[in-house]
Order: C-alpha cells, then sequence, then structure tokens
C-alpha cells in the first residue's frame, strides 16, 4: 500500500516533466528529424543548434540582454518595494488601503496598454533599446506585487520589534538593514523569485522597448523562419537554455518560497 499512494504523485510529476523532455530531445534533433516522423530520442544526435547559439552573436547576447535587465528590474522593484511595505505595515495614514489598491490594479493591467506610451516616453528620452528601459517598464508590475508580498511578511512581524531596537538606540535604517531585513528574509527572496519569472517570460514590453542592441532572447527566438520554415531544433535548443535561468532560481530560493506559502502572501 505504501507504493500506490506514491503512485499518483508520481505520475502526475513525471506528466509535468514530459514537455520538458520532448523539449531537451528535440533540441538534438535535426530540424528534418522532427518533421519526419515520431520518436522519443535523438535518432541522429546532433549538437549543431547549441553550437549556432554559443557561436552566433545575435543569440548569445540575447542572453545577456535577458539576463541584464531582468537583473536590474528584479533589484529596483524590490529596492523600492521594501521602505513601501514597511509604511503600508507600520503605520495607518489617511487613503493607505486606497493607495494599497491602487498599486495592485497597475499589476492587473495588461502590459499592452502601457506598450506605447513606454515607447514613446523612451524614445523622447534615449532610453529606447537599452535594458534599463524594460527594466524600469517591468517594474511598473513587479514593484506592486512585490510590495503586496512583502508587506503581508511585514505585518507578521511583532511591532514590539521595533520599539525594542529604538530603545536600544538603533537609527532607523541600522533597525532596518542589520534586524529587520533578515527577519522577513524569507519574503525577500519571494518577491524576488516572483520578480524574476515575470521579468524573464514578459514579451510584449520587451520587444516593443528595443529593437537591435538591447533584444531580448525571446524577440530572437521568434526570427528564426528560413526558406525551409522554422528551425525547430533551434527553437528546441534555445527553449532549453531558457529554461536554465529559471529553475537556477528556484533551487536558490526554494526553501523561502516554501516559508512564503505558509507564512506570506503567496
Amino acid at each position: 500500500m505504501k507504493h500506490v499512494k506514491w503512485l499518483p504523485p508520481t505520475l502526475y510529476i513525471l506528466f509535468l516533466l514530459l514537455p520538458i523532455y520532448w523539449l531537451v530531445t528535440m533540441s538534438f534533433k535535426t530540424t528534418n528529424e522532427i518533421l519526419g516522423g515520431f520518436s522519443l530520442w535523438p535518432q541522429e544526435f546532433t549538437l549543431r543548434n547549441y553550437v549556432t547559439i554559443f557561436t552566433d552573436r545575435s543569440w548569445y547576447v540575447g542572453y545577456l540582454n535577458s539576463i541584464t535587465y531582468v537583473t536590474i528590474n528584479t533589484l529596483i522593484s524590490v529596492t523600492v518595494a521594501l521602505p513601501a511595505a514597511y509604511a503600508f505595515s507600520r503605520y495607518r495614514f489617511l487613503g493607505d488601503k486606497h493607495l494599497f489598491f491602487w498599486l495592485l490594479t497597475n499589476r492587473m493591467a495588461p502590459p499592452a496598454v502601457f506598450a506605447l506610451p513606454f515607447f514613446q516616453l523612451y524614445s523622447a528620452v534615449g532610453l529606447f533599446d537599452t535594458p534599463i528601459a524594460v527594466a524600469l517598464a517591468h517594474a511598473l508590475f513587479n514593484v506592486p506585487l512585490a510590495v503586496w508580498i512583502l508587506e503581508g511578511f511585514m505585518s507578521g512581524v511583532p511591532k514590539e520589534l521595533d520599539e525594542t531596537a529604538f530603545v536600544d538606540g538603533y537609527s532607523f535604517w541600522r533597525f532596518f538593514i542589520k534586524i529587520f531585513l533578515p527577519t522577513i528574509a524569507a519574503g525577500i527572496g519571494v518577491a524576488m523569485f516572483f520578480c524574476f519569472m515575470f521579468s524573464w517570460v514578459e514579451l510584449l514590453l520587451a520587444k516593443t522597448l528595443t529593437s537591435v542592441d538591447a533584444k531580448p532572447i525571446a524577440a530572437i527566438m521568434t526570427k528564426t523562419a528560413s526558406t525551409s520554415g522554422y528551425e525547430l531544433g533551434l527553437l528546441a535548443a534555445a527553449g532549453t537554455l531558457t529554461i536554465i535561468p529559471g529553475a537556477f532560481v528556484i533551487w536558490f530560493v526554494r526553501n523561502n518560497i516554501a516559508k512564503g506559502f505558509a507564512l506570506g502572501r503567496v
């Protein structure tokens, strides 16, 4: 009976991993083999797709661009959200609940609504086709999300901790950095994870606000058509590589994510 109860979750996990397995196997096939028929593993194993990605400047620069603006966005979003979330969790002021709800409405809006205004604004100030342009655009959505997550964690910390630190002679920023932030480390990890993942998978703003120099990998993947059709093996290899940063981030904050589901607003 012990083995039977593990069967459903095992089958479910295998079902979830099946698309990833299929993507990885396709990355080691030629496009002709992919279109030629069904096979569980490569019949003609090839590394040509990965060689193309690591030797073609447009491909590996696309990865660097994506990682650059995602990292910048994550740092900006969490840094801005931390003091804002502290204010919402510790103070009561006129319109605080309305302001908190208004922040969340920005996160609910579709990115397409802001694509044209951002395009005109960044073109006017000279930020178009730069990683910082995409990072700032994504911050519009990630800051409210990070504030919402962090406020839940901060509200779970007793206010007596703040009062005790101030009585002991701590300045606000010394208390905030040395005592308060380590207390909500799990919440910070969860907020960084969600900010990273949204920025990594978002495509519309990333394509609209870049053209050549800062083009992300997702945009480059949409331009793999040739005279014979799409290069499916190359697309599969690029897709496989785009999974790695997300998997690394999940592994890095895995303990914090578990605490976030148990304690915070996740």
